[in-house]
């Protein structure tokens, strides 16, 4: 599913508006952007929880030359599914 079928889909079982859909899904992305741009937890009971978890700065290679690459630390986005979603998934 892309961002138009996501749209679709929420304006139907919500019944609005797509516009209005699109609205209140960028909304909500806009919200989890910034609660985690501050490095804060988002917690959607029964459906899962976003964080953010700093990775260590570590050393790779190159798959095409096999050399050693630095790779730089940096924080990246973390889900862990809530009871709900794990049991329907």
């Amino acid at each position: 599913m892309n961002k138009t079928e996501l749209i679709s889909a929420i304006a139907e079982k919500a019944g609005l508006s797509k516009v209005s859909a699109k609205k209140a899904l960028e909304a909500f992305l806009s919200s989890v952007e910034e609660t985690l741009a501050k490095g804060e937890k988002l917690t959607l009971v029964g459906f899962g929880t976003f964080s953010v978890v700093k990775k260590a700065a570590r050393t790779g290679a190159n798959p095409a030359t096999k050399q050693p690459i630095k790779i730089p630390a940096k924080n990246v986005v973390k889900f862990k599914a809530g009871a709900n979603l794990a049991a329907k998934v």
